[in-house]
């Protein structure tokens, strides 16, 4: 569960903050859990959903330009036989926060769209062209990074 808030924030601090408001919510509330659902799906949800409420009181949504177009590497595969991970996790880490958020819902988390957006207040739109710059960035810089560091 931390490393969900940890992905959602960026900073651990603001994680371990986060995770506490949201063990302390599930505890409150513990008696709505219903018999059929399992706890670990609750309890990850009521996580996300207090990430999302800590980013609407502490990050402001840009609207980012949706862009149509995808570029690919002319090298294909070998240029991600070159990827550090550790500098992946950071450069993910690095990305504007509405970038970041989207971008962790959707790829680690199996958010769609529509649930990101419903769950962020943001339109599909604005989900998908923050996903689609947080994949444009990564790869930028991805990229630079081995082109310096070969």
């Amino acid at each position: 569960m931390f490393n969900i808030c940890f992905r959602m924030t960026g900073n651990r601090s603001d994680a371990e903050d986060v995770l506490q408001d949201a063990f302390i919510g599930a505890f409150k509330n513990l008696h709505q859990l219903k018999e059929d659902v399992q706890f670990g799906g609750w309890l990850r949800r009521i996580v996300i959903n207090e990430c999302i409420r800590y980013s609407k009181k502490s990050f402001y949504w840009n609207e980012w330009e949706e862009v149509h177009h995808e570029h690919r590497t002319e090298d294909g595969e070998e240029w991600w036989h070159q990827i550090d991970m550790a500098m992946v996790h950071h450069q993910i880490k690095t990305l504007p926060d509405g970038c970041r958020q989207v971008f962790n819902l959707y790829v680690v988390e199996d958010f769609s769209h529509r649930q990101i957006a419903e769950n962020l207040g943001i339109s599909e739109g604005t989900s998908k062209s923050q996903y689609f710059r947080a994949k444009q960035l990564l790869k930028e810089r991805i990229t630079k990074h081995i082109q310096i560091n070969g």
